[in-house]
């Protein structure tokens, strides 16, 4: 016998300030389902949770629960208001008996049940919100982005605990390797439509691509439709004076469904442009050590950074990843050793606090008004990469509409907040990056895109994460910070490091005979071990033709430019830039094809 629906969506139509965010929606949770909800930012993922969840009425349609089915919903920001402490707010509604469970889940989440909700933070107050909903234990459990301010450590209990559930739920997350651990269906809102595929986020891609691509194929046989019924309609018909009306208002039909097709969002022009570059060692640290009041940061560590290295910093929460970063950089002072910065280093920082943003001021005002950007005499001008551009222009390039220019940047979400601070940070010329939890509330398309824009970086990156799949695609070095001022390095990105034995602060298993606690370590990870390739080195195989083929391009380019005989004597300037390129990316091109055959002999066995 088919068991009733959890929640059922019918026709669900809703409208914001003119613009509909949905038409027509229909979706149904079925007891069990572990669904990913996913979609570009600003395309109604949390409405659409809302509106579950019950706390967004809809303009039409109908929001069914099955008799008896609790649904629970941990929402981004919770208001706390009217409780003392986290412990409070988390415990409220359970019976006495019961609160054992917020206990449990706290020790998890590794936050205090005593904080004061005044003191709290944003990871802690909304971590206090995850504890209240898995405690409750509803039916259904609605998740918008409950990885978002958590650790590593607390990231994979919480995986774990969602794996093993037995309640249905719907998840908003960014972080891929979390989605495809527990997802076995997809919700893909695209341009107001509400699509579903019984697999889970691994197969979204592909299943985004293959949909995008028919899409693209019809629009072109419109196309060609229309022109073909334009031309006809011009010329009419050499053996009749009269035209067929007929086909004209088919044509006009043929125009209206063209003009009612919704483009898809392009993707943010991310771009990021070294400044003069920097000598071969970008910094280097030497015995440098930090401690606050009783608290152990970090013992005597040493690190020396060449240029072009991505190095990602990881561990527990409050283990002092950022401070080190901190220290590095020059904006904190170690209590012992000295660090050395290399010759010419020009830095860019994105900052995890979103503390370069006023929240009052204007999107406009908070390009506009930064020194680094502004034009002198131009007040609707900002310098990016040495050119000026208008600041409304700018801020398409990373998907604000003209209507949001004169926006207080406290009506942002978190998504567009980090996206405004990514087109600051674009705009200068640099080549040391330092980039702290750059990936929170970005969606999945601007983060695949954040990620190749580093890649092809010819500077240097410090990056601070919790993303267990951007570490692996972006990290050459990992620097772990397991607690009590322990610090190691490792080569590569998260998988090669666990792989490595690192990350033992993680999930533990239970004791063995022996009583021993040994590290979890994943069957994919030992089995990537036992490969040839590290994940890195794969990746690096996997990208390495696209930049060959794009390094050859660009040197038949150059060197159909240099064939002109008047160049040199007409554009010296231009002739010796390009030489200087064509010599660049002729080096670029022998060092790449080596790299390939490398890898692939080290593929090969």
């Amino acid at each position: 016998m088919a068991r009733a629906p959890l929640l059922q969506l019918s026709d669900i139509s809703l409208t914001f300030g003119g613009n509909p965010v949905f038409e027509g929606v229909g979706l149904t949770v079925q007891p069990g389902d572990r669904v990913a909800l996913v979609g570009r930012n600003g395309s109604g993922k949390s409405t659409l949770m809302k509106v579950m969840a019950g706390l967004v009425e809809p303009d039409a349609g109908d929001v069914v629960a099955a008799p008896g089915v609790r649904v629970g919903y941990m929402e981004q920001e919770p208001s706390m208001e009217g409780f003392a402490t986290l412990g409070e707010f988390a415990a409220s509604g359970l019976e006495p008996s019961e609160t054992w469970r917020v206990e449990s889940v706290a020790e998890g989440l590794k936050f205090g049940l005593d904080t004061a909700v005044a003191s709290a933070s944003g990871g802690e107050r909304r971590r206090a919100a995850l504890a209240k909903l898995l405690a409750e234990a509803p039916e259904l459990m609605l998740l918008d982005e409950p990885t978002n301010h958590l650790d590593i450590e607390a990231i994979g209990w919480l995986e774990k605990e969602l794996s093993e559930t037995r309640a249905g739920f719907v998840l908003i997350s960014h972080d891929r390797a979390f989605l495809t651990a527990l997802t076995r269906a997809t919700l893909w809102i695209d341009r107001g439509e509400v699509r579903r595929q019984e697999q889970g986020f691994a197969g979204f891609e592909a299943w985004r691509d293959k949909a995008w691509e028919e899409e693209d194929t019809a629009r072109h046989k419109l196309d060609r439709k229309i022109k073909a019924e334009a031309r006809w309609a011009v010329e009419g018909i050499s053996a009749r004076r009269k035209r067929n009306m007929g086909r004209v208002r088919a044509l006009q039909e043929l125009r209206a469904e063209r003009a009612g097709q919704i483009r898809r969002k392009g993707v943010a022009a991310l771009e990021l442009e070294e400044g003069t570059k920097s000598g071969k060692v970008v910094l280097e640290a030497e015995g440098i050590s930090k401690r606050y009041g009783d608290k152990l940061i970090l013992r005597p560590f040493d690190l020396k950074l060449t240029r072009g290295e991505r190095v990602a910093f990881v561990g527990p929460n409050g283990a002092g990843k950022t401070t080190l970063v901190n220290m590095l950089i020059g904006r904190t002072a170690p209590d012992e050793g000295r660090i050395k910065q290399g010759h010419g280093v020009e830095m860019a920082v994105f900052d995890q606090t979103r503390s370069a943003l006023d929240p009052e001021m204007s999107l406009w005002e908070s390009l506009a008004g930064d020194p680094d950007m502004r034009v002198s005499g131009q007040a609707d001008q900002v310098m990016v990469r040495g050119q000026p551009r208008h600041v409304v222009g700018y801020l398409k390039d990373f998907l604000f509409e003209e209507a949001q220019a004169r926006a207080p940047v406290r009506s942002l979400s978190g998504g567009e907040k980090a996206r405004l601070l990514l087109a600051r940070l674009m705009a200068r010329e640099s080549n040391l990056m330092v980039l702290d939890e750059p990936t929170n509330d970005l969606d999945i398309e601007t983060l695949d895109l954040l990620q190749e824009v580093l890649s092809d970086y010819p500077g240097t990156v410090l990056l601070v994460s919790h993303d267990r799949d951007f570490i692996d695609r972006v990290a050459t070095r990992s620097v772990v910070l397991e607690g009590e001022g322990r610090a190691s390095i490792y080569a590569g990105g998260w998988s090669d490091l666990v792989a490595q034995g690192g990350g033992l602060w993680q999930s533990r298993s239970a004791p063995d005979k022996k009583g021993e606690v040994r590290p979890a370590v994943e069957p994919a990870l030992q089995k990537r071990k036992a490969n040839g390739l590290s994940f890195t080195e794969k990746h690096r195989l996997e990208a390495l033709p696209a930049e060959i083929e794009r390094l050859e391009a660009e040197i038949g380019k150059l060197t159909e430019l240099m064939s002109d005989p008047e160049l040199y004597s007409r554009e010296p300037a231009k002739f010796k830039k390009a030489t200087e390129a064509l010599t660049e990316r002729q080096q670029k091109l022998a060092a790449a094809e080596e790299e390939w055959l490398t890898l692939e002999e080290k593929a090969a066995g």
